[in-house]
């Protein structure tokens, strides 16, 4: 019987095999952002990103294989869309946290000044 450790260390594992690694490329988490607009299609995508066609096709296989996108042809195009739109939501979350993070070092080098000093780097809307 597994237990709640092992089930946890599991788990991690296939988090991190599934989504981190999907995660693992600015460009990547670039396109989920695009995406999260609506289906696009690689030459769309590849205008967005400044980046070559066969760069983008390589990223969208990627986060296709760990399951993040989806695609559908339609016609001679073949367009890509979010799995699941909660990623972006855990994405934003995760730039918050990178924002008060960054805000808190910046007050802790700056003495304490105001909180919002350090806070314009990031910005967690879209």
């Amino acid at each position: 019987m597994e237990s709640a450790r092992q089930r946890l260390e599991r788990e991690v594992h296939i988090l991190h095999a599934h989504i981190c690694e999907g995660l693992g490329d600015p460009k990547r988490v670039l396109i989920l952002y695009f995406l999260a607009d609506g289906p696009r299609n690689v030459s769309e995508l590849t205008g967005m990103l400044g980046v070559s066609q066969p760069t983008v096709s390589h990223h969208l296989k990627i986060l296709r294989d760990r399951g993040l996108v989806r695609a559908e042809r339609e016609g001679t195009s073949i367009y890509y869309s979010l799995s699941d739109h909660r990623i972006i939501e855990a994405l934003d979350l995760l730039r918050e946290m990178l924002a008060d993070l960054l805000t808190k070092r910046a007050n802790m080098l700056s003495g304490g000044r105001s909180s919002e000093e350090g806070a314009g780097a990031i910005s967690p809307s879209r």
